[in-house]
């Protein structure tokens, strides 16, 4: 039972600290934090053929990952202080078991008919690292552990720190790339917005029982869960991390997902319905009313043609992408957006036709994918992609919560990108964070949320940034 609620605060101008209340809710995922004194294990030729985790203990010596300061030559060695951090969202994975213990989710639990959250398997995929082979360190109670993020250790704990020890060697030997951006995507959203794997899917079932929305944008959680310091030393190993390259590839990676899941007849059907957890909730769980005076809150969306009254597709990811594309490869962008209409017009037909028309906007996905693994995004292309999100061709696709909620963190994190690269400093940035946290506001409450009140915020932000 994973991630997240809806935006809930403004950010501030430091970059990652934004959306604090907001992200709160999305990364609080709770767990017991403990002080680990145990030091790296070398790994058994067993534990390496088994891809055995070996627990956060693990990684915990004081010459390791353990450090009460971050004084490290080479990387800060505090980063298990900084994740078991009990009141800071960079603490939330090491929450993530703890949740499970609370009333809120005894009462999914008993929604869902299930004994106990803290031991039910569809819960503990994204509350624990629940790994199917694991080492006498290992521990549910860890919650979201360092080898949820970084892969089981088994493989490379006793060599990644050695003399000669490389990034490339490290992922030979089994670590996660999280530096890779489409990587780093992927193995966020098992949880952040789910996966195939077992105890990975939030179906519309559990979100009826009670578990909160699950949201993802790539930057935004970067920021919020980084536990290493970019200086020079982390460029020359890694190379250094574009921010907007990041939010672009987090979108096509979270609609690919999206697209491949639903897909699946295991999980894209829930008896005869649809699975409706890919579906815009609001536009189910408005008003209705048979008064021949009501005035339905649902507006017409330009781009999904699907007859009133069917439940859309949710198309945040979609509209952030038709955005990115404009920019990065205009005659992608054409095909993509013609895809996306297509996928939304054979919804209302059938799913054997919607399942090839779903294939056919993926294929376009992962064509913008490549396009923007090979994109360095500059300071002109960050300002025109704001102007493209909140332009008129963009503004009447905002009818609903989803969409409009990606798209005010797309705006922030672009102006972000700019006070990052030297372009805007954080004292213009700061002069502008008013129509940012206005746009917030109008997507505070999913259920309160007004259209034509958020267009108007977020091309308040919009113009404001564009005139820096």
């Amino acid at each position: 039972m994973g991630s997240s609620d809806p935006v809930q605060s403004g950010a501030s101008s430091g970059g990652f600290t934004r959306l604090f209340g907001f992200l709160f809710a999305i990364l609080t995922i709770g767990a017991a934090a403990y002080v680990m004194l145990a030091g790296a294990q070398p790994a058994t030729a067993t534990d390496v053929a088994q891809n055995v985790h070996l627990g956060v203990a693990s990684c915990a010596g004081s010459t390791c990952h353990g450090r009460q300061v971050a004084d490290g030559a080479v990387v800060r060695q505090d980063e298990l202080l900084r994740w078991q951090e009990d009141s800071s969202t960079s603490g939330a994975h090491s929450r993530a078991f703890r949740t499970l213990g609370t009333a809120r989710s005894a009462a999914i639990a008993r929604n869902l008919g299930l004994a106990s959250a803290e031991t039910a398997p569809m819960c503990l995929g994204c509350h624990s690292d629940n790994a199917s082979a694991t080492g006498p360190k290992h521990q549910l109670s860890d919650g979201v552990g360092c080898e949820s993020c970084h892969g089981a250790a088994s493989g490379w704990i006793s060599s990644h720190y050695a003399v000669g020890a490389s990034p490339q060697r490290n992922i030979a030997q089994g670590m996660i790339p999280l530096s890779d951006p489409k990587s780093r995507a992927s193995n966020c959203l098992d949880c952040h917005f789910g996966s195939a794997k077992p105890g990975q899917f939030v179906s519309h079932r559990i979100m009826a029982a009670g578990h909160p929305r699950v949201t993802f944008e790539l930057d935004l959680f970067t920021g919020l869960q980084a536990h290493h310091n970019e200086d020079a030393d982390y460029v020359r190993r890694k190379g250094k991390r574009d921010p907007v390259q990041d939010w672009a590839v987090g979108q096509a990676v979270a609609l690919d997902r999206a697209l491949s899941l639903w897909s699946d007849a295991g999980l894209g059907q829930e008896g005869i319905f649809p699975e409706y957890y890919f579906f815009d909730c609001h536009s189910c769980h408005r008003r209705i009313s048979d008064d021949p005076s009501f005035r339905a809150a649902a507006v017409a969306n330009p781009g999904r043609p699907i007859p009133r009254g069917m439940a859309p597709f949710s198309d945040g990811n979609m509209i952030m992408l038709s955005a990115a594309a404009r920019r990065t490869s205009p005659a992608l962008a054409q095909r993509f957006d013609a895809d996306s209409k297509a996928f939304h017009a054979a919804l209302a037909s059938d799913r054997p036709k919607a399942l090839k028309a779903a294939a056919r906007l993926r294929s376009t996905t992962n064509a913008l994918l490549a396009a923007f693994g090979g994109k360095r995004f500059s300071s002109g292309d960050i300002k025109a992609l704001v102007a493209t999100i909140s332009d008129s061709a963009m503004r009447p696709r905002y009818t609903d919560y989803d969409g409009s909620a990606q798209a005010v963190m797309a705006v922030d994190t672009l102006l972000n990108a700019l006070v990052n690269n030297g372009s805007v400093s954080a004292g213009q940035a700061a002069s502008i964070r008013a129509e940012i946290n206005r746009a917030y506001a109008a997507v505070k409450d999913p259920y309160g949320y007004q259209p034509a009140a958020f267009r108007a915020a977020l091309s308040r932000a919009s113009n404001a940034i564009g005139a820096l």
